[in-house]
C-alpha cells in the first residue's frame, strides 16, 4: 500500500464505505489534498471541506477509527518516508511551480489508475456503439466536452455535443435517444452545475448508459453514472486546472477508436481532404 500514490491510498480507504453527503465532501477534500492529508489537523480539514469539526470526528469514526487522531496516525504510518520533507520543499516554491507539481501528481494518480485498462476499454466500446453519441459538459467542463467532440467527430459517424444548459437540454437528449443513441459521455468538473446532474439523471431515465469523467469518485454526478472514471483537477490557482481530465478524455478517444473498425479510414480520408483544401499550414 505504501508504494502507491497518496490519493490512491485514500481512495482505497474510502472504497465501499457508506458515507453521508457531508462525509463524502470531507473524503473528496482529502483526496484533492492527498499529500497534505496526513498532516492536517481536524480544524484545518474542517475548514478545507467547509464542514464543522465534529463532522470530521464523525467521519473518522465512520471509517472505523476511534477518532480523527487515530485516522491521521494511520495515514502517517502508511505515508512513505520523506513525504513530510517533500512538503517542505514544495512550500519553498512559488505558487505557479506548486500548481505545476500538483498537476504532475494528478497525472501520476491517473497513470496508476490506468494500470487497469478495463474501465477505459469498456467505456470505449460503449461510446463506439452509440449512434449518435452524446457528449455533455456544462460550464467549467464545456471545453472538455467540445474538445472531445471535435476529435470524436473525426472517427465517429455522428457526435452531438451538449455544452449549453437551458430548457432545450432535455429535448436534445430526447431527440438523440429517438435517433438511436445508447450512450452519453459526460465531463463533470467543479463547481458541478445542478443542470448537469439533472441531465444525467434524465438521460438514464431515458435508457442511456452514462460514462463520466469527473474530478472525484465522490462527485455529485456519481449517483447518475453507470461508469465513472476519476481524474483530479488542480486547485492551487484562482481557477482549477484540468490536465488529467483532458488526458483521460484522449485515452477514452483512443479506446473508442479501437471499437470503430472504420476509424483509421476516416482519419486518412480527413487528412487527404485537408491537404486538398490546404486546411493547415505546415
Amino acid at each position: 500500500m505504501s508504494g502507491s500514490s497518496p490519493a490512491a491510498r485514500l481512495q482505497r480507504l474510502f472504497e465501499g464505505q457508506r458515507l453521508t453527503p457531508t462525509q463524502r465532501r470531507i473524503a473528496h477534500s482529502m483526496v484533492r489534498r492527498a499529500a497534505d492529508a496526513p498532516f492536517l489537523s481536524s480544524v484545518e480539514l474542517a475548514e478545507l471541506a467547509g464542514v464543522s469539526q465534529p463532522s470530521v470526528t464523525r467521519f473518522a469514526v465512520a471509517l472505523g477509527f476511534d477518532g480523527y487522531p487515530a485516522l491521521r496516525k494511520h495515514l502517517r504510518e502508511v505515508t512513505p518516508d520523506g513525504a513530510a520533507d517533500g512538503r517542505g520543499v514544495e512550500e519553498s516554491l512559488n505558487e505557479y511551480q506548486q500548481a505545476v507539481l500538483a498537476e504532475i501528481e494528478n497525472l501520476r494518480q491517473l497513470s496508476e489508475l490506468l494500470a487497469d485498462p478495463a474501465p477505459v476499454e469498456r467505456a470505449g466500446r460503449l461510446l463506439a456503439a452509440s449512434r449518435p453519441l452524446l457528449v455533455l459538459g456544462l460550464r467549467a467542463a464545456s471545453s472538455q466536452a467540445r474538445g472531445f467532440g471535435y476529435f470524436a467527430a473525426k472517427v465517429h459517424p455522428e457526435v452531438r455535443v451538449l455544452d449549453e444548459g437551458g430548457s432545450m437540454l432535455h429535448d436534445r437528449i430526447d431527440a438523440a435517444r429517438r435517433a438511436g443513441a445508447s450512450a452519453l459521455m459526460c465531463f463533470a468538473l467543479p463547481r458541478h452545475p445542478r443542470e448537469a446532474v439533472d441531465a444525467l439523471a434524465y438521460a438514464r431515465e431515458q435508457g442511456l448508459t452514462v460514462v463520466t469523467v469527473a474530478d472525484s469518485a465522490f462527485a455529485p454526478v456519481a449517483a447518475h453514472s453507470d461508469l465513472l472514471i476519476p481524474a483530479a483537477v488542480g486547485t492551487g490557482l484562482a481557477f482549477d486546472t484540468a490536465c488529467a481530465p483532458m488526458l483521460l478524455g484522449r485515452a477514452l478517444l483512443e479506446a473508442m477508436c479501437d471499437g470503430l473498425p472504420e476509424a483509421q479510414a476516416r482519419l486518412e480520408d480527413f487528412d487527404a481532404r485537408a491537404a486538398a483544401r490546404g486546411l493547415f499550414v505546415e
